[in-house]
């Protein structure tokens, strides 16, 4: 295989290895890495002994992957505050269904889910699940029987559960939440924002420790309400707002003093009203974000089925 082909056949995997990079470690940073480190190892494979270079790569990189999440597993038993995944401006697309999967694989809320499952667990979902590989295909790159293969991918499904719905809430509902929610915040005006979100409704803060943040998950209509109205009025009132496209789903991006400062996105329950509330302000999780237009940078990276 000459260069220039070595090199082609990557690119084409490319988009699939980042999608299922950043499904597998909730950090584009380190999706990156992972990708870049099966490059790497591409490039100094021997391949003329490879069959399928597609297949070979998306088993290099699951398997780094796993090891990689293994490490992060043992870093969050420390992580101060909630941890959410990194957020990612997504391209808007034309195609509902195929915006429906985009907004439900890699919706905050989805890969909160995958939180729940082990390494192994979330490899063979993911791989099954998001990008249709066969149970032969699974029990290759994680080195594992089939049948043990089974066990992955059905335990992964229990421990998920039923959470696992297609986003349905229309851009205009989602556009009013997010008009009710910069009111709420500018104004601690709330009452708009009440009718609008769900009687469990939580919020989440993930400031890594490095930046102000609720270290605990507010539970509840009125202590939402109130943390938005008063907290976040008081801390937020100079900040710069821009609804972008994140992680499939209508969100916010805010700036302060030229730097991107927090990013806002939420969840919605089977009624449409808002069952979460996320919102990043870790710096580390925010720098592939900015709220000038040409700033955001657009991941297209591989969505439901894409080999």
């Amino acid at each position: 295989m000459q260069d220039r082909d070595h090199i082609q056949v990557f690119e084409s995997a490319r988009p699939s290895l980042l999608g299922l990079a950043y499904r597998m470690l909730g950090s584009m940073a380190d999706a990156e890495d992972a990708v870049q480190d099966t490059f790497l190892k591409w490039s100094l494979a021997d391949r003329s002994k490879i069959e399928n270079g597609a297949a070979w790569l998306s088993t290099t990189c699951t398997r780094r992957c796993v090891d990689l999440l293994r490490a992060a597993h043992r870093s969050r038993v420390n992580y101060v505050g909630a941890w959410l995944p990194e957020p990612i401006h997504t391209p808007v697309d034309s195609d509902v269904d195929a915006k429906l999967d985009l907004a439900t694989s890699l919706s905050t809320a989805f890969l909160l889910m995958l939180e729940r499952l082990t390494p192994k667990e979330r490899a063979a979902y993911l791989l099954h699940e998001i990008f249709d590989h066969s149970y032969r295909e699974i029990s290759e790159t994680l080195d594992a029987d089939e049948a043990a293969c089974r066990k992955l991918v059905s335990r992964a499904r229990a421990n998920i559960g039923r959470d696992t719905v297609r986003q349905t809430v229309s851009v205009e509902h989602q556009d009013r939440l997010l008009a009710a929610f910069q009111n709420a915040v500018a104004t601690g005006a709330t009452a708009q924002l009440a009718t609008l979100l769900s009687d469990d409704v939580r919020l989440r803060a993930d400031g890594g420790g490095k930046v102000l943040a609720a270290l605990n998950v507010l539970h509840g209509p009125d202590r939402v309400l109130a943390f938005v109205a008063k907290g976040l009025r008081k801390y937020w009132a100079d900040f710069r707002w821009q609804t972008a496209e994140l992680n499939g789903a209508r969100g916010l991006v805010l700036e302060h003093q030229g730097v991107t400062a927090a990013a806002v996105s939420f969840g919605y329950d089977a009624a449409g009203k808002a069952s979460d509330i996320y919102i990043v302000r870790n710096p580390d999780k925010l720098r592939n974000l900015s709220t000038t237009a040409s700033g955001l940078r657009p991941w297209r990276i591989a969505k439901l089925g894409q080999r």
